[in-house]
């Protein structure tokens, strides 16, 4: 087997002898990591995260120092219409805005407590002096309600990193109190992105018929998100034929998320720990976030249409699962339909032949309150039958704005798969 060298000299002696070489097809370069950059990308170090369904915290500067104000406080979040969840974060949202500096600044972040108890702000995977690292009781008295405290230290690192106390963390975990904090790099990337986006994974325990969520759960978990939304309602990622993609993957809840892509291969390009070099990068299709890490993966977005961009396991795209139902797949309940709608009028059995009936079903009936149906969503062929972590990633030759949805793919004649019989 030769080697790159090997390979390299032999290309050099071809070409010097007069000889030829067949060009690569377009397929087989589709996906080469050293790809160009398109003329029309800009050469920029600080290109701005775009954070779905979320914001980017403004500063202030004053005397050099970036200030940044955070509110830790009890937000509504509305996961999708017809459900709307009591959380804590902060300034009005979870998870709370993603903070945005440079490598290099000196910052200085307020943080208020307008919760109903103590919290602070750890500042997770960041260099910083020991007293401003956030736990509470270790490196720092517990921040009281109605209480400011002041972090301030200088950004010796650049990459994707995540905030969250670490103060009765089971609870202000649990309900929504976690951010991304993105540090960009001192010298511009090469190659650089031109689309960079942050999304916070988590899994909540909200039952049936409440509004808060249950931080004592350890497992069963039933509402898994992308920003603390779910399909439908998070926002698709609206890119151009051609960008460089960048996605940062922050994680705080209580499970591993593999994260697959379609229609593309990306690969992991850096962790909280550091950029990833070159050469120990190699391409996936399903990227694993574990549990308090981060992960940065990249993909050049080359294949025009409606890409779906999800969690890989099963249940983390559906919503209100349920844990204690028997499996009736198979089982015909007929006579015992029957005898339920004596009791309870408009009864319906489902589960016999699959569980795809469900999303059937949502127009006509109604399940408890702020419980969303376990699947939503539907797309120019009908029902996509999805929930939790799932959005698409929308790629498009002519695109009018990043910032409007460009509505569904419009097929190329004979590119879509057909009913032969």
């Amino acid at each position: 087997m030769l080697t790159r060298r090997q390979w390299l000299m032999s290309a050099i002696a071809a070409v010097a002898g007069g000889g030829s070489m067949l060009k690569p097809s377009k397929a087989d370069v589709r996906h080469e990591h050293d790809e160009r950059p398109a003329k029309a990308r800009k050469h920029r170090s600080t290109r701005q995260v775009v954070t779905p369904n979320g914001a980017t915290l403004p500063y202030k500067m004053k005397n050099g120092v970036k200030e940044f104000h955070l509110i830790a406080e009890p937000v509504l979040r509305e996961f999708a219409p017809g459900m709307n969840v009591k959380c804590w974060g902060y300034n009005g949202q979870t998870p709370g805005p993603t903070i945005e500096a440079v490598e290099g600044d000196r910052v200085r972040i307020l943080v208020t407590n307008r919760l109903p108890e103590h919290t602070t702000i750890h500042w997770h995977g960041i260099f910083l002096p020991n007293g401003m690292d956030g736990v509470g009781g270790l490196n720092q008295p517990h921040i009281k309600p109605g209480e400011t405290y002041v972090y301030e230290f200088t950004l010796r690192q650049h990459g994707t990193f995540m905030y969250h106390p670490h103060a009765d963390e089971m609870l202000q975990l649990a309900v929504g109190m976690m951010g991304i904090f993105v540090i960009h790099p001192r010298v511009s990337e090469n190659p650089p992105v031109d689309r960079d986006f942050a999304i916070m994974l988590h899994a909540w325990a909200v039952h049936p018929g409440t509004y808060r969520p249950d931080p004592a759960v350890m497992l069963d978990f039933n509402m898994f998100t992308f920003n603390s939304k779910v399909f439908p309602a998070i926002d698709p990622l609206v890119v151009r034929t051609g960008d460089r993609v960048r996605i940062r993957l922050a994680n705080l809840s209580m499970d591993e998320h593999p994260i697959h892509i379609h229609g593309h291969s990306m690969w992991v390009t850096a962790t909280d720990g550091g950029t990833i070099p070159r050469s120990a990068q190699w391409p996936e299709t399903t990227a694993l976030i574990p549990v308090g890490a981060t992960r940065d993966v990249e993909f050049i977005a080359d294949a025009p249409g409606d890409w779906a961009f999800h969690c890989h396991k099963s249940h983390h795209t559906m919503n209100a699962m349920g844990h204690a139902i028997p499996n009736t797949l198979g089982a015909s309940q007929q006579q015992l339909e029957e005898k339920i709608r004596e009791l309870i009028p408009g009864y319906m059995a489902m589960g016999e032949t699959g569980m795809a009936e469900h999303a059937e079903h949502i127009t006509h009936m109604s399940g408890p309150n702020n419980t969303l149906p376990m699947m939503m969503g539907k797309g120019p062929f009908g029902n996509i039958e999805m929930g939790g972590m799932f959005t698409v990633i929308k790629i498009r030759d002519q695109l009018a704005s990043y910032d409007r949805d460009p509505g569904w793919y419009r097929h190329p004649q004979g590119t879509v798969a057909y009913r032969l019989a």
